[in-house]
């Protein structure tokens, strides 16, 4: 199987960016780690070390580094890339114009001695299954929402609004309310995965350590969702969670086992393909009810959702069409969170089975 291409990217501060990846086997473990300073290894070493946990090799390099290189003789030298350094690129998101702008919130801040200005947001992750609040302190973009590629994933309060915290405003700001994105996730149509925030501080041993407290609240909590918010994010992005693959895709008259080269109209067939989610360490069955199958001719003439033993078959059963020609079988399988599939089985023995690539700009 040829290696692809995959993108992280944790932009203003940070970018990683998987760039050499099986979807068969993603076990590829080699990160490029580029920072603006190398006191960053000791100051975020709590998510470094998380990544070396996880068997991840990490090779710590300057950002401005004359003699980086990611590719040699054409092959990728590293699986992935981290930049902890600033860096500013769209990648579908619209950010403030003002460098220097910061979000700030009167209302859901954190109690801090050391922070007056309510820079320091303590934001509710979408993510359910963090006890604590997010602490984070740095700008905010963005995301259109027409684009369902783009996901937020930690968002300002209603009272949240971007700003240069060291002037005073002469207009309205731009960005105002949930509008503003902390943190987003994207996955576009070729399954690179990015992710994009404006701190840095969020992965930081500080930030992962701090206890939290919200403003206007008496529940004060030992430690932040940081470390959880951080690590489970991580581990999406490397596709160690939400990778999908699908295998062993067949086809027969039904009663019996020999896939035809030919059917005829009103024939009885049955379909079936095997579908595994990568866990980070093996691959899983992966149990859903919305995986479909058409059988298609120009259009579908036939779609039918897939049943499943929940062990990874997923199987259905119908009639050949009273209509003669070329059909195929098609799976085209998308959901939010996971990598899509698309799968085609042409009858008259040609067979033909695609995955939506991933590539580099």
């Amino acid at each position: 199987m040829a290696k692809i291409l995959t993108l992280l990217t944790i932009l203003l501060l940070n970018l990683s960016h998987s760039l050499s990846f099986s979807p068969e086997n993603p076990t590829n473990r080699r990160i490029l780690v580029l920072l603006d300073d190398f006191a960053i290894k000791s100051s975020h070493s709590l998510f470094f070390d998380s990544l070396l946990s996880r068997n991840y090799q990490l090779d710590f390099k300057l950002a401005d580094d004359p003699k980086l290189a990611l590719q040699r003789y054409g092959q990728f030298l590293y699986d992935g890339l981290i930049i902890f350094a600033p860096y500013i690129d769209q990648c579908g998101v619209e950010f403030d114009d003002d460098p220097a702008a910061m979000v700030i919130d009167h209302t859901s801040y954190a109690l801090s001695e050391f922070e007056g200005d309510h820079t320091l947001i303590a934001s509710d992750s979408n993510m359910n299954m963090l006890q604590a609040a997010v602490l984070f302190q740095g700008t905010g973009h963005s995301v259109n929402p027409s684009n369902s590629h783009v996901v937020q994933v930690l968002s300002a309060s209603p009272s949240a609004y971007l700003a240069n915290p060291l002037s005073k405003l002469s207009s309205a700001p731009t960005f105002t309310g949930p509008r503003i994105s902390l943190v987003s996730v994207v996955q576009a149509r070729n399954n690179a995965r990015i992710l994009i925030s404006g701190s840095l501080k969020l992965f930081s041993d500080r930030f992962l350590r701090s206890g939290l407290q919200k403003a206007g609240s008496s529940t004060r909590f030992d430690k932040s969702g940081n470390e959880q918010f951080v690590t489970e994010l991580s581990k999406w992005i490397f596709h160690e969670r939400g990778h999908l693959k699908a295998v062993n895709v067949r086809h027969h008259k039904t009663g019996q086992t020999d896939e035809p080269s030919i059917y005829r109209i009103t024939d009885d067939l049955e379909y079936s393909v095997e579908i595994y989610e990568w866990s980070g360490v093996n691959w899983e069955p992966y149990v859903a009810d919305d995986v479909q199958v058409q059988f298609y001719m120009m259009s579908p003439y036939v779609l039918k959702t897939l049943s499943t033993d929940k062990k990874g078959l997923y199987y259905t059963s119908f009639k050949v069409p009273d209509v003669y020609g070329v059909f195929q079988f098609k799976v085209e399988y998308q959901r939010l969170g996971y990598t899509s599939l698309s799968l085609a089985k042409q009858m008259a023995g040609f067979f033909v089975f695609t995955l939506v690539h991933l590539y580099s700009k």
